[in-house]
């Protein structure tokens, strides 16, 4: 239990410290591990490795006796093993364990009645050919191996304070080289959160802290078009809503005062102003629903010739008046099986969309083409023509040219994107062809029913 409050308050402890402190923790602690494994084989476990590496060495001796038994030259065979494996063999019964000497000096003399040294023995009978047996005694001298353990922790005194020396320096250089761009893209994370759309960052060193950087570059480009895009919007819809507002104030301020000069074009202009604010209000409604999947197709198989041939004649009589012509060319009815109501919305923006951005001639030309099995609906005006540079942001909620409407309308910037999202619904294709000067066209494509 106090093994396990350790390790958690440690882990808790690791967990606070900064990027930097974590990886020199960690290398640090890597190479101190490796340390401690190197002093456990060399000095507390050197004795048992050497013994078991002698006694590997002894029954290779044993093996090569067995196969040589016969071998006339046995002894230059045993002599070999002695020379290269440190084996001394002879006859059990003439087995003397060698003596370990009293005193210096080396004398052969000084050996008689001194402790044996340490030795691993193994006694072996051995059948000959002839079928002789022949009893063999094995022994490896065990050297003493203090003075190596000593000569080794010395060594490993100079070669821990070099290692942990190194392993500081590392961890330090390494750490910092991986944790900088980390902690400058932090930084730069910070800002952005703060509402410094204007943050860049410039990631380096690996390739995932590169697409890191540009992922967050796209993302504060999109936050700060979305910010300036909201702006707008408010901006827009207050001075929308302003307008028909006064208006309506206006004519019922001034239908109250003279009750008796009430005439049908003060009634008419509350009217129209109420319905101005219908359609924003329903612009910002449907986008919603649009976008969080609220209204599920009700999808049947209709006439879209048909219900196009009827908005462009109601918009046509509308607009009669301001001397826009809406020309729908078409060969033929055409069925589709697709959401009425919402496919109506879409030609209707659409449509609102030309009218709002058509040229000095106020011509529309709707045309309606069948290619294989689908069918486009085009709707073309005569303006001024869409920079290419804006056409990647034309479907973007609450986007709105910057070119001047050539009639005084009103517009969320919603309408564009409640296209788009319809026809992702069906499952269809949109677009817009567009040249400056020479106008724009619209279009939309559903499967033939």
């Amino acid at each position: 239990m106090i093994y396990v409050n350790l390790y958690m308050v440690f882990e808790m402890t690791l967990n606070r410290l900064r990027l930097k402190w974590k990886i020199f923790a960690y290398l640090f602690g890597f190479c101190a591990l490796l340390l401690v494994i190197l002093w456990l084989f060399q000095t507390v476990f050197l004795d048992d490795i050497y013994k078991y590496f002698r006694t590997q060495e002894l029954k290779q001796a044993i093996a090569i006796v067995e196969d040589e038994i016969d071998n006339p030259d046995l002894n230059a065979v045993l002599l070999r093993i002695q020379e290269e494996r440190d084996v001394i063999v002879s006859p059990t019964r003439d087995f003397t364990p060698p003596q370990r000497p009293r005193g210096g000096g080396g004398d052969p003399s000084g050996s008689r009645g001194a402790p044996p040294l340490d030795t691993i023995t193994e006694v072996r009978e051995i059948e000959r050919q002839n079928g002789q047996i022949v009893s063999l005694t094995f022994f490896a001298l065990i050297a003493p191996v203090n003075a190596t353990v000593a000569t080794l922790r010395y060594q490993l005194y100079i070669i821990s304070g070099v290692m942990l020396l190194l392993a500081v320096i590392l961890a330090i250089l390494i750490a910092k080289h991986i944790s900088r761009p980390i902690e400058d893209i932090n930084c730069g994370a910070q800002a952005l959160a703060k509402g410094d759309y204007s943050t860049r960052f410039t990631g380096s060193g690996f390739s995932e802290i590169k697409e890191l950087s540009e992922t967050l570059n796209t993302t504060a480009v999109e936050l700060g078009m979305v910010e300036a895009l909201r702006r707008e919007l408010l901006a827009n819809v207050s001075h929308d809503l302003r307008t028909p507002l006064s208006l309506i104030y206006s004519y019922a301020e001034m239908m109250n005062d003279f009750p008796g000069e009430i005439t049908p074009e003060q009634t008419q202009v509350i009217m129209d102003e109420t319905l101005r604010l219908t359609t924003l209000v329903n612009d910002v409604l449907d986008i919603s629903k649009l976008e969080n999947d609220f209204e599920a197709l009700n999808c049947s198989i209709y006439n879209i010739t048909h219900s196009v041939l009827f908005t462009s004649e109601r918009m046509g009589e509308l607009l009669k008046k301001e001397g826009f012509i809406i020309n729908f060319l078409h060969d033929g009815d055409i069925y589709v099986n697709a959401d009425e109501a919402k496919i109506e919305r879409v030609f209707y923006n659409l449509l609102i969309n030309a009218v709002n951005y058509s040229g000095d001639n106020r011509v529309i030309a709707i045309t309606q083409a069948v290619s294989g099995k689908h069918v486009r609906i085009n709707v073309s005006d005569s303006g001024d023509g869409i920079a290419e540079s804006e056409l990647p942001f034309i479907w973007a909620r609450y986007y709105k040219s910057g070119k001047a409407h050539k009639r005084a309308v009103t517009g969320t910037g919603l309408g564009l994107s409640i296209v788009k999202k319809i026809m992702e619904q069906h499952g269809g294709a949109y677009g817009v062809t567009s040249e400056i000067g020479k106008g724009s066209t619209f279009w939309f494509e559903l499967d033939l029913a």
